[in-house]
């Protein structure tokens, strides 16, 4: 009777051990995912291009200093 309870339990350990290790592997085209990456930063840091009127680099502008009386 502990002959068929311990291949039992080895059989359910042995079960639950390789169902532990299956991957499952998504690819993404590149241009598409490299296209999503810089939409996503364009919305977080604001960006305006050149032909939107913006200074066309993600820097502030400087202003000069006060000019004291």
């Amino acid at each position: 009777m502990k002959n068929i309870f311990f291949r039992a339990g080895l059989l359910t350990l042995t079960g639950t051990l390789l169902s532990g290790c299956v991957t499952i592997n998504i690819y993404f085209p590149a241009a598409a995912a490299e296209k999503a990456a810089d939409k996503i930063i364009e919305e977080v840091w604001q960006i305006k291009k050149p032909e939107e009127g913006g200074q066309g680099t993600d820097k502030p502008a400087v202003s000069p200093p006060p000019v004291q009386p």
